[in-house]
């Protein structure tokens, strides 16, 4: 919980803003359902205008929802009105804090029709010239890390963030980091990861469609990349050693400490520390080319529109899961779990600029996601991790069990593809549900959230369904009831053997039998996806390729902008250690060749 309050004071309120009808002057307080929980504000009218916001203790992502709140109460202020743009990537908070604010001017007596009417006309953009030696484009992990790195090495660094915070993908991904190569790795006890194992394991899981030039890059630069990191001060979880996943054959996993949310918020800090000059709510427009060379770019945020110089570019844009136009084939009507920052802008800049592109048509699919609204997904990863390496199974619609829970995500997607209505249904005991409630609060889904569709028991989306016994549980979920019943039996017969029979799910994850008491639980699993695939050509050095092959002079790309090492499928974790190793590769190569031009 954010302990701080934090208010906004309106003596700087916009030149002739209107002065709005309010009943009474005073102080009154609110609240309202954000992400996390509860957003309490308190507003204080004097002379019928809004002096004061405050935003008290709430539980909303630190980083997101932590800064859109307070950003969101200076809109409000700024403007008089309720009239105002929600803060990028935080919709929910920014809903939350609007409805409290209303909630206070409903108690205040203000007509809430001159309050929704729109502010004053905004004044025309101011221009403005920057010039740095490196542009950072994108403030995910790609773009901190990118600008950590250069302005460490002495480099001066604009980095521009179209959000109002930094973040990106970074702040909510599963939380895994790959250490192929890494002194933590060898230290932990792993000593016999080589890059052949990890570009073999690699190459298998994207079906060999993968970059094989810049992976083996990828492959020989993790380990240093990782060390950089924990030297930065980022902290990994060793409690349990390295662990082993089905996609790989050699033990190259750890979580991050505070997950993704703890990680994207360790390397703001370090943003911050780094001297960088960051624009937020800042948006690049198009590249700027001088004499076949990359200079820049055009952006406008904030009433400025920004011409940046820079001897050289990084494209960290992100990827392109949020823009439907971009997508290709059933892509397209599959749930889309990511930041709604991740609209192709560097891309399609890029492409502009003449750049190569591959695997555009790809998405990395998961298998365990929950539609909380029309096309739009939660994801239950963590939680799944947890439960399904004790008492937990997946099943179809007709109750029975179609793969091996604990094997390779590209089985399990496969799996699902094939089952009615294309999803599968994880089922629990209580005791397992306690532990993926738990789990899911990583991904972001609130105690909140699971408690309002627990309470639709199965009569709405996502499906939370529940009963006293698995054939009440079954009925509520819409499965076949019955055959649940069956299919739990068996299990507990592997599990008392030590060996599923069926579909060859180990000895390590079948550590509990399924209670024979109630309650049940049984959560929907859809397919979702979140990261792109789809990726600029490169060379080694993270310089950004035309479509003949040749270097665009100037311009570097790095994370998912730049995608290539996958193939059409990322493993666990390869996407959190690729985003850093090509970063630190794409900025060291941008500051050795800006150096060298002076």
């Amino acid at each position: 919980m954010r302990k701080s309050i934090i208010s906004f004071v309106g003596a700087g309120l916009l030149a002739g803003a209107s002065v709005y009808a309010a009943a009474a002057d005073g102080t009154f307080s609110a609240q309202a359902q954000g992400q996390g929980g509860p957003v309490p504000v308190t507003v204080t009218i004097k002379n019928k205008q809004i002096t004061n916001i405050s935003v008290g203790p709430n539980k909303e992502t630190v980083g997101i929802g932590a800064v859109a709140a307070p950003k969101m109460a200076s809109r409000i202020i700024n403007a008089q009105s309720l009239n105002v743009d929600a803060i990028s990537g935080a919709t929910v908070t920014s809903e939350a804090v609007l409805a409290a604010v209303k909630d206070c001017l409903v108690q205040s007596g203000a007509d809430l029709k001159v309050w929704n009417k729109a502010s004053p006309q905004k004044a025309a953009l101011l221009q403005k010239s920057l010039d740095a030696d490196i542009l950072v484009i994108g403030g995910g992990g790609a773009g901190m890390i990118s600008a950590i790195n250069a302005s460490q090495q002495g480099a001066k660094v604009v980095l521009l963030e179209k959000m109002d915070f930094l973040g990106g993908a970074s702040g909510i991904c599963a939380g895994g980091m790959l250490i192929e190569g890494s002194k933590l790795q060898k230290d932990l006890g792993v000593k016999d990861d080589t890059p052949e194992k990890f570009v073999s394991d690699m190459l298998a899981n994207g079906r060999n469609l993968n970059n094989k030039e810049i992976l083996d890059v990828y492959a020989r630069n993790v380990g240093a990349t990782v060390d950089w990191l924990v030297a930065q001060g980022v902290q990994l979880r060793t409690e349990g050693g390295v662990q082993k996943r089905a996609e790989f054959k050699t033990p190259r996993l750890l979580l991050l400490k505070g997950g993704c949310p703890g990680y994207a918020q360790t390397l703001r800090e370090l943003v911050q520390k780094s001297g960088a000059q960051v624009l937020l709510g800042t948006r690049a427009s198009e590249l700027i080319v001088k004499d076949g060379k990359i200079a820049g770019a055009s952006a406008q945020g904030d009433g400025v529109k920004y011409t940046i110089n820079a001897k050289a570019v990084i494209l960290a844009t992100g990827g392109y899961g949020a823009n439907r136009d971009m997508l290709e084939g059933s892509l397209k009507q599959t749930l889309y779990y990511g930041p709604v920052s991740s609209t192709g802008d560097g891309h399609k800049m890029a492409m502009k600029v003449g750049a190569g592109m591959q695997l555009m048509p790809y998405a990395k699919i998961y298998y365990n996601g929950l539609e909380v609204a029309p096309g739009t997904a939660k994801s239950t990863l963590t939680g799944n991790a947890a439960a399904l390496s004790l008492g937990a199974i997946m099943v179809d619609k007709n109750g029975k069990r179609v793969v091996n829970e604990k094997g390779t995500g590209r089985s399990i997607v496969t799996a699902q593809s094939k089952a009615p209505g294309g999803q599968l249904y994880l089922v629990m005991d209580e005791p397992t549900f306690k532990v993926f409630r738990n789990g899911i609060k990583n991904n972001g889904v609130s105690p909140e959230e699971v408690d309002k569709w627990l309470a639709q028991n199965g009569k709405g989306t996502p499906l939370f369904a529940h009963g006293a016994t698995l054939e009440e549980a079954a009925r509520n979920a819409g499965l076949n009831a019955s055959a649940l019943k069956q299919t739990v039996a068996q299990f507990n017969s592997f599990v008392a053997k030590g060996k599923d029979e069926a579909f060859g799910r180990t000895k390590d994850n079948l550590k509990a039998a399924i209670s024979d008491k109630g309650p049940y639980y049984v959560v929907e699993q859809k397919p979702r996806f979140a990261t792109t695939m789809g990726s600029v050509q490169l060379s080694k050095t993270m310089q950004v390729l035309d479509k003949s092959g040749r270097v665009i002079p100037g311009l570097y790309a790095a994370g998912e902008v730049a995608n290539c090492v996958h193939g059409d499928d990322s493993a666990p974790a390869a996407n959190v250690a690729w985003v850093a190793t090509s970063a630190k590769l794409a900025s060291d190569a941008a500051v050795k060749a800006v150096k060298a031009a002076k």
